[in-house]
């Protein structure tokens, strides 16, 4: 149920090729308030980013598209988060409330 992202269409399509340009084989998860409905205008979007075999991804590949979100034009702070680098609690609260915003190819 994608529709629940609060996130205009062009920031969505922006945001899903840069996603799939740095890292094509990740399926990415949206959680937090732009799921939950208690964002605004300026919250962040959260994401929870999950590798092949929910290895954890390269430090690299993860800097690399730390920048090209910083540096594109969607406005608004992205949160990137490795699947394989949060602890089980966090698992748990991330699954409570999440979609797909790129799914595994």
């Amino acid at each position: 149920m994608t529709d629940r992202l609060h996130l205009k269409p062009r920031h969505r399509h922006l945001l899903e090729d840069i996603l799939r340009a740095h890292l094509p084989d990740v399926e990415v998860w949206a959680y937090g308030s732009r799921v939950s409905g208690h964002s605004h205008g300026g919250s962040d979007l959260d994401l929870v980013l999950r590798g092949p075999e929910l290895e954890q991804i390269p430090i690299s590949k993860l800097v690399d598209l730390e920048e090209a979100l910083r540096e594109s034009t969607i406005p608004f702070i992205v949160e990137a988060r490795d699947w394989a680098r949060l602890p089980e609690t966090f698992h748990r609260e991330i699954m409570h409330d999440y979609i797909v915003l790129v799914a595994e190819q």
